[in-house]
């Protein structure tokens, strides 16, 4: 005999989800949410601002590259229009007049060199100061480092000058020292801001496990200032790339000469070979093109890291 179930007349049937409506929708279910299209106007003041100032790079970009193509005639003939026959003659003589290999190794080692120390050693003396700010001490050294973003380079170049000389560093070691030295003020800026805003928490449950400063600081804190240093590493490397004033009256041998101090060799008295410049200036961009493309990965990485803390 089969066990169903016979409902008993007048007996209260339980309630469902199903069944129960009120409003036309369903109580136990959600009611469903209107998909609300929000009209996105453009800004066509702040499009066109934009526009206008893209233009004060892509023109003189665009000149330079026409320009590297040119014979110094069609150069005079016209400023702005293509080259009747596109050559690579103007970057095969910027590469034997500048020995583009050997410039572009001590540039690189210089460059690499600077970014390096600085990153190394800035970032701990940031975080020195950043955890003591509390104390006097050390808030008369964040206040001297950063005075010294208003001192201008030029009065202090002939001591700095006889320094080097008389210590033996005028050559790629003290460029590197000075390139360390000299961006310590910005970067503390940089440092000591970013390193306010992490939670000073992580440090403190990691040092009552027993971690020393030294661990705390390269285990925890070095790892979470990704962007920071990815932001200094790029400033540093500009700079120390295109710079000219100190290696021009630092480096005291003619062989050691960065790519800058090589392309002054087309400056001449009277004329300047403005096409074989222009092309040895963007042999010379180049390399800072192929970094930025290699490594916008781990900056773009860096900068999200950091907007979700």
């Amino acid at each position: 005999m089969s066990t169903q179930s016979i409902p008993t007349p007048g007996a209260a049937e339980t309630p469902t989800n199903e069944s129960i409506e009120k409003g036309g929708a369903s109580v136990g279910t959600p009611p469903r949410r209107k998909r609300r299209y929000r009209l996105h106007r453009t800004n066509w003041w702040a499009t066109a601002l934009v526009a206008v100032l893209s233009l004060t790079i892509l023109v003189p970009l665009y000149f330079a590259i026409v320009t590297a193509f040119k014979t110094a005639p069609e150069l005079a003939e016209s400023g702005f229009g293509l080259p009747h026959q596109w050559n690579l003659d103007n970057f095969v003589e910027a590469w034997r007049l500048t020995e583009f290999p050997k410039r572009l190794m001590t540039s690189a080692i210089i460059t690499v060199g600077a970014v390096i120390v600085t990153l190394l050693t800035n970032s701990m003396v940031a975080y020195a100061i950043a955890r003591n700010l509390h104390r006097k001490s050390f808030q008369f050294l964040y206040y001297f480092f950063v005075a010294a973003l208003f001192v201008p380079f030029p009065i202090i170049m002939l001591p700095v000058v006889k320094q080097t000389a008389a210590l033996g560093i005028d050559n790629e070691a003290g460029l590197i020292l000075l390139y360390t030295v000299y961006g310590l003020a910005m970067n503390i800026l940089l440092y000591v801001s970013f390193l306010k805003s992490l939670p000073e928490e992580l440090e403190e449950s990691a040092r009552l496990e027993g971690a020393s400063t030294w661990t705390v600081f390269w285990k925890i804190v070095f790892p979470l200032m990704g962007p920071m240093n990815a932001t200094v590493g790029i400033l540093t490397c500009l700079w120390s790339w295109n710079d000219f004033m100190l290696p021009l009256v630092i480096l005291s041998d003619p062989d050691s000469q960065t790519l800058p101090l090589a392309q002054y060799v087309f400056q001449g008295q009277f004329n300047t070979n403005y096409p074989v410049s222009f092309a040895s200036y963007l042999m010379a961009i180049a390399p800072m093109m192929l970094v930025y493309v290699f490594a916008q990965k781990w900056i773009i990485s860096g900068v999200m890291r950091g907007s979700t803390k």
